[in-house]
């Protein structure tokens, strides 16, 4: 009885840590970790902005975390809006191959002697027929200029405040 509850708090505690390592990228700063959001200041009211998400984190979340991102900033050094001067999102795509091997090597099934009873066939429990997957990534780049009053009838400028607001249901914040 023991080892069948202790069996289930080791696989719950397994499928726990790969469902935190396989969710999309939380609304974090890239600094610690290889994933989320990062600024350079360029001039007093000018900033590049990125956030670069992982292979389950869809395009639309990256642009809407890198949006966030750009109103957090706007409001965080006083301004009320920004422009987006120059914008873009790349897409990096790539095979990934898993499985295909064994710790006897890229074999399935192999022959042993038994005295009494002769050759026999059998399998490699260990091996695993090759799969492979299509990984994407997207990372959101814009350039902003921000601005301080109303924004201007630009279609590339938005209001720090609304955006904020609008976006912040949809933000996932890393755990402390």
């Amino acid at each position: 009885m023991i080892r069948k509850a202790l069996f289930g708090a080791v696989l719950a505690s397994v499928i726990g840590l790969a469902a935190c390592e396989t969710g999309p990228t939380p609304y974090q700063p890239a600094a610690g970790a290889e994933r989320g959001y990062a600024e350079t200041k360029i001039e007093t009211n000018r900033y590049r902005i990125s956030f670069k998400g992982n292979s389950v984190t869809d395009k639309e979340t990256v642009e809407n975390y890198m949006l966030y991102r750009a109103a957090e900033l706007t409001l965080q050094n006083g301004y009320d809006n920004f422009t987006i001067a120059d914008r873009d999102t790349d897409k990096n795509t790539r095979l990934r191959q898993t499985g295909g091997s064994s710790f006897y090597g890229p074999r399935l099934s192999y022959m042993y002697f038994a005295p009494s009873y002769g050759w026999y066939g059998a399998y490699d429990p260990f091996w695993t027929p090759s799969r492979y997957d299509e990984v994407t990534r997207y990372e959101a780049y814009a350039e902003i200029l921000m601005g301080k009053g109303q924004k201007s009838a630009d279609a590339n400028a938005f209001d720090a405040h609304d955006v904020s607001k609008n976006l912040a249901g949809q933000v996932t914040r890393a755990l402390q």
